[in-house]
C-alpha cells in the first residue's frame, strides 16, 4: 500500500486531542458520519466536511471499502439485499454505488486538517486499515457488522490507537470477545458505541438504558451510534453521559443518496451540537448545597415571622407566628421549640423571629 501522507504536525495535534477527548467526562465527542452521503461526488464530500465544521461537530467520519474488499460480485440468493430502500439489488451493486474512490482520502484528510476538524474512518478490511494508517488517522472504528471479525479488530488494535467498536446486534459475549482481542493486541483505549443496526432505528428499540449497564459491565467509555430519525435519541444519550455521539449527516434529504433518508441535515446537526453542549454542562458533577447562582435565591426560603403584633411577655402560638417566605428569621424547624415561649419585647407584625426576641 502506497504511503500517501507523512505524519505532520497537524496530524500529531489531532492524535493528542483524540487520546484525551474520551477521558473528558464533560465533553461529548460529536461525529458527523458522512458514510454514503457523498453521492460519489468529491465536491459534495468536501462540502459535507465544511458544513460539519460550521455546525460544531468534533469530527467527520468516512468509510473505507470497495465492492471487492467488502463482498463478492455474485447475484445469488445469499447476496441479495432485503431492505425497503435498498432491496432489488445485490450487495456488490449497492456498495458499487456507495464507496469512495480511495484516491480521494488523502485530499479529504488534508481539507479536514486545514479546517481543524478531526478526520477518521471505518475500515472494513486490512488494506483499508493500511490506507488509514498511511494518512495518520488518530483512531480507528469498527462497524457493528464487523464486530464479529476478530482478526480485523486485532489488526486495528495493533496500531495502538483508540479503537471504537459499534455494538449493533451484539450479545454481551460478542462484545466481551471483541474487547478482549483488542486489549490483548495492544489497544490502549476501547470505546463502545451503543447501536441499533436498523435503518432507520425505531425509538422504542433504542433501549438507551443499556448505556448505563454497558459502563458497569465492560468498564469502557460508552457512546452512541444513532440511526434513529431526528436528534431526540442522541440528546437523551447525552443526558446519560455518553462520551461520543455518531450521527449520519447529509447536506439535504431532498438530494437522495442511499442513506439520506435517515440522516440529519446541517440545521439539525447544529441543533444537536448545541443541545448536547447544554446537556453536558447540566450533567456537571455530584454536588449538594448552595451554588453560586442560588445565593440570591436563599433569602426566598421560608422562615419564622410574627404574623400578628405580639406584646412583651406574650407567649408565641400558632396564631401569632408562622413559617412563611422570606428567609430572614429562624428556620422553620425551630417552630415547635419556640411555641409557648415568651416575647422579650414588643414585636410588630411582619418582624422576622430571631433569637434575641425570644426568652429562654
Amino acid at each position: 500500500m502506497k504511503c500517501f501522507m507523512p505524519l505532520n504536525k497537524m496530524a500529531m495535534g489531532i492524535r493528542i486531542v483524540s487520546r484525551k477527548v474520551f477521558q473528558k467526562s464533560n465533553h461529548c465527542f460529536i461525529v458527523a458520519e458522512i458514510s454514503a452521503n457523498h453521492g460519489q461526488e468529491f465536491h459534495r464530500a468536501v462540502r459535507l466536511i465544511k458544513e460539519a465544521k460550521r455546525c460544531g461537530a468534533d469530527a467527520v467520519k468516512f468509510q473505507v471499502y470497495t465492492p471487492d474488499t467488502i463482498t463478492l460480485n455474485i447475484d445469488n440468493k445469499y447476496f441479495k439485499v432485503k431492505h425497503p430502500k435498498w432491496g432489488g439489488q445485490s450487495l456488490y451493486q449497492l456498495y458499487k454505488k456507495t464507496y469512495i474512490p480511495w484516491e480521494w482520502f488523502p485530499k479529504l484528510k488534508s481539507i479536514a486538517d486545514d479546517l481543524g476538524i478531526i478526520f477518521f474512518a471505518t475500515a472494513f478490511d486490512k488494506t483499508a486499515v493500511d490506507l488509514l494508517e498511511s494518512l495518520s488517522v488518530p483512531m480507528h472504528k469498527v462497524a457493528s457488522f464487523e464486530l464479529v471479525d476478530l482478526g480485523l479488530i486485532e489488526y486495528m488494535a495493533k496500531t495502538k490507537k483508540p479503537l471504537i467498536l459499534s455494538t449493533g446486534m451484539a450479545t454481551k459475549l460478542e462484545i466481551k470477545e471483541a474487547i478482549d482481542v483488542a486489549r490483548h493486541a495492544g489497544a490502549k483505549e476501547v470505546i463502545l458505541l451503543r447501536c441499533v443496526s436498523s435503518y432507520p432505528a425505531k425509538p422504542e428499540e433504542m433501549n438507551l438504558r443499556t448505556i448505563t449497564d454497558m459502563k458497569k459491565t465492560f468498564d469502557c467509555p460508552i457512546g452512541l451510534s444513532d440511526h434513529s430519525l431526528g436528534i431526540g435519541a442522541s440528546i437523551a444519550a447525552a443526558s446519560l453521559g455518553v462520551v461520543m455521539i455518531e450521527k449520519h449527516f447529509t447536506l439535504s434529504r431532498i438530494n437522495k443518496t442511499p442513506e439520506s433518508f435517515f440522516s440529519i441535515e446541517p440545521n439539525e446537526l447544529k441543533e444537536l451540537v448545541n443541545n448536547v453542549r447544554v446537556a453536558e454542562k447540566a450533567l456537571g458533577r455530584v454536588y449538594y448545597g448552595l451554588t453560586k447562582g442560588e445565593k440570591n435565591s436563599l433569602i426566598i426560603r421560608r422562615s419564622l415571622f410574627a404574623v400578628k403584633d405580639i406584646k412583651k411577655g406574650e407567649r408565641f402560638s400558632e396564631e401569632n407566628i408562622r413559617s412563611i417566605r422570606p428567609g430572614f428569621g429562624l428556620a422553620p424547624k425551630f417552630f415547635k421549640t419556640i411555641l409557648n415561649r415568651k416575647a422579650k419585647k414588643d414585636i410588630a407584625k411582619g418582624t422576622p423571629l430571631v433569637r434575641k426576641l425570644i426568652s429562654k
